[in-house]
């Protein structure tokens, strides 16, 4: 048994992506045989995926979800920003250039409002949790645009750590209520064709939640979504700590 625990361990990378397979292969089932396909597997997994991980952190008393088990500590290289970011990218490689000018002056705008609408609505309710100086207002509305742009302006502004933790938080939500409740609005919204898409990736702007989200929807949506949702995050990065906060600090002062 040690033998076979240490070549787990040595494989590690491996191993995460066997149980990867394996959540996937269950989830299209209980897709398949609980929901007759109205909710997709990949929200499945996604939901499958909190518990697993709030099991590994419970169990472990570690911060790393499943990765803090010694023989799934590749769940962390598998999950991590390398692979994260190099997947983003790689969808770009799908697009196609045509589709993209059709999305116009609807796609610029939705970026732009995107970022605008999620840091108000993060501010204000940051504002109704008691924070009242210009940095955290800031730091949390940045948050509640994607959790990479909330750090990136709290540090900028010189926000507490444990402001930049909220933003964090409030964006790693966003992110997950994004890839579950896509593939249930979809046919609602008319998300099944690359401007749409595109759109909506600009309006909801997390990469990693507009990205799961089509692919539960429609895979060949992804590229269109995910494109947009990036240029939300490089616009929300460029904004947030320079004319939001400005604007936020002659508001609220300080």
């Amino acid at each position: 048994m040690d033998r076979f625990t240490g070549l787990l361990e040595n494989y590690g990378l491996l191993v995460a992506f066997v149980l990867i397979g394996t959540v996937m292969l269950v989830s299209h089932w209980l897709s398949a045989k609980l929901t007759r396909g109205r909710l997709q597997g990949s929200a499945i997994a996604i939901l499958l995926g909190l518990i697993l991980a709030y099991w590994g952190g419970k169990a472990t008393g570690g911060s790393h979800g499943l990765a803090d088990v010694t023989v799934l500590s590749g769940l962390g290289l598998m999950g991590g920003a390398m692979l994260r970011d190099f997947a983003i990218v790689s969808t770009a490689y799908g697009v196609d250039l045509r589709e993209i000018r059709r999305a116009g002056v609807a796609g610029a705008l939705s970026i732009i409002l995107g970022v605008l609408v999620s840091f108000a609505v993060g501010a204000v309710i940051a504002a109704l949790f008691g924070y009242t100086d210009a940095e955290s207002l800031a730091t949390i509305g940045a948050g509640a645009a994607t959790y990479i742009v909330g750090p990136v302006t709290g540090t900028a502004v010189g926000a507490g750590s444990d402001v930049i933790a909220l933003s964090v938080a409030a964006g790693l939500v966003k992110a997950v209520l994004v890839m579950i409740a896509t593939p249930m609005a979809a046919r609602l919204i008319g998300l099944d064709n690359p401007k749409s898409a595109m759109v909506y990736g600009g309006l909801m702007g997390t990469t990693s939640g507009v990205a799961g989200g089509l692919a539960a929807t429609d895979k060949r949506l992804v590229p269109y979504g995910a494109m947009t949702a990036t240029f939300y995050t490089g616009v929300g990065c460029l904004l947030g700590p320079s004319l939001l906060y400005v604007t936020l600090r002659a508001v609220v002062g300080g």
